[in-house]
């Protein structure tokens, strides 16, 4: 009924069926994997899952994106369709935790 409805809708708010979703970690403070691909001229929906004690801020400038994730956390960044190329990325507050996206 009403409630099976509802629950589509906030499933259809997270993600579209269009979006290709990456789920890397952060542990040890360090991206795992550092390196993930995707799909050319697709939205790309980042689930970054922070393992450790300290908050890290996902940043890339090439992606036009920056979000921090708490200590033991998870937080969602969502990132526009990209052309071919590569896309780097890291942890403002550990810039030595870098990573890099890969777009096919």
């Amino acid at each position: 009924g009403a409630f099976a409805v509802a629950l589509l809708l906030l499933f259809a708010h997270v993600a579209s069926a269009q979006d290709v979703a990456i789920e890397p970690t952060v542990q040890g403070k360090k991206f795992q994997p550092s390196e993930v691909r995707a799909p050319a001229n697709k939205p790309i929906v980042f689930r970054l899952k922070n393992r450790d004690a300290a908050s890290v801020e996902f940043e890339s400038k090439s992606m036009r994106v920056e979000k921090v994730i708490p200590a033991n956390g998870e937080g969602t960044i969502r990132v526009r369709a990209l052309k071919p190329g590569r896309y780097e990325f890291f942890d403002d507050f550990n810039e030595s935790n870098r990573g890099t996206l890969i777009v096919e």
